[in-house]
């Protein structure tokens, strides 16, 4: 029999002095709790009531039994209620794991409104760029570019996209010339990602439809933010996310480029590993991420997506763009584009959590 409820039984018993009452508080029948108590003495070896045809009484072991027994009852219903509070009232440590980059970038103010909303909740944020197992490293919640998510075994909801942006300093561009189509890309020294988070192509969409090129990289950096200290230095052009530059090209130091043609955008989620029995502190912080970036124009993380420090969308700003001389001589005439295939991106293992909730967007 349940030896947990043998034991309330036998409280119970004890309680009230008498198998029926006990029987009837419990709604049980009167042979029922007569055989948790039995089996409980049998478990024992011991017999832990006096039986009378008119009273029930203690034994010695009984009562050293009782004792201990009600206070490991007690301590049960306390630490029911506490999950149970958990589960219902979000509160403890909420463990969130992020890319560097676009952490720094856009978690503070959703987490400075979450902490108001949810103060029992202490968000423990960890910023990494590499693969993370949101399982055995004991992450709640990781941030996670849609396209890498290959694990079956975690939950994604979508948060938002983000745009690429091809930029430059003016005095690059007044020194090299200034790209007006992707092919002109490979006359030019560029800042890159490693191949292993986009390939080695880039594709662009414009007037005449796709367009692919392998640009000509002089320096390779896993972290965003690196690259637009290259770019900001005159090195070469960068691929970066609209964000990261918004007020770089709001106050003139990098240029936007190659504005008829578009990247294909970032689609952004929000990783866990379960959606069973989901913590009230998991699943306030997720429907807070998801209504904090459903406010951004077009559901996009942009330059001009820059929040107060209440949660809200600052006035836009027009960026202004610095452009080359239309006077300038012409930019030198691009090679062919390079018709090799990039080679497929490195799947993350589908074993367990693993994935790579961390990139350097």
């Amino acid at each position: 029999m349940d030896h947990l409820q043998s034991m309330r039984v036998f409280v119970r018993v004890a309680d009230l002095g008498s198998f029926a009452r006990a029987a009837s508080a419990m709604d049980i029948s009167n042979a029922v709790a007569t055989r948790h108590v039995a089996d409980l003495e049998g478990r024992l070896g011991t017999r832990l009531l006096n039986r009378t045809t008119r009273s029930l009484s203690l034994t010695e072991s009984g009562q050293v039994y009782l004792e201990r027994a009600r206070q490991i009852l007690d301590e049960l219903e306390d630490v029911e209620q506490m999950v149970v509070a958990r589960n219902h009232e979000p509160l403890g440590s909420l463990r969130i794991v992020a890319p560097v980059v676009f952490g720094l970038h856009n978690l503070a103010p959703v987490l400075q409104t979450y902490a108001q909303r949810y103060p029992k909740v202490v968000p423990d944020v960890t910023l990494v760029d590499r693969q993370v197992d949101l399982v055995e490293e004991g992450f709640d919640v990781g941030i996670v570019i849609a396209r890498q998510v290959k694990s079956a075994s975690v939950v994604t909801r979508r948060l938002t996209t983000g745009c690429m942006t091809v930029c430059a300093t003016p005095a690059y561009l007044e020194k090299h010339g200034t790209p007006t189509r992707p092919e002109h890309l490979l006359e030019h020294p560029c800042l890159s990602l490693p191949s292993e988070y986009w390939g080695d192509e880039r594709v662009f969409t414009g007037p005449e439809g796709e367009v692919r090129v392998r640009p000509q990289n002089v320096i390779i950096a896993n972290n965003t933010e690196m690259l637009r200290q290259f770019a900001l230095l005159g090195m070469g052009i960068a691929i970066l996310p609209s964000y990261l530059i918004g007020n770089d090209t709001t106050r003139g130091q990098l240029v936007r480029l190659l504005g008829d043609y578009q990247l294909p955008q970032v689609e952004i989620n929000v990783a866990y590993p379960s959606r069973r029995h989901l913590p009230a502190k998991v699943r306030t912080f997720i429907d807070h991420l998801v209504e904090h970036f459903s406010q951004t124009p077009n559901h996009q993380v942009s330059e001009q997506w820059i929040r107060d420090g209440r949660g809200r969308p600052a006035p836009a700003t027009h960026a202004h763009y610095e452009h080359a001389d239309e006077d300038a001589a012409p930019a030198p005439r691009s090679r062919p584009i390079d018709g090799e295939l990039a080679p497929k991106l490195s799947k993350p293992s589908r074993t367990r959590g693993r994935m790579p909730v961390a990139s350097p967007f």
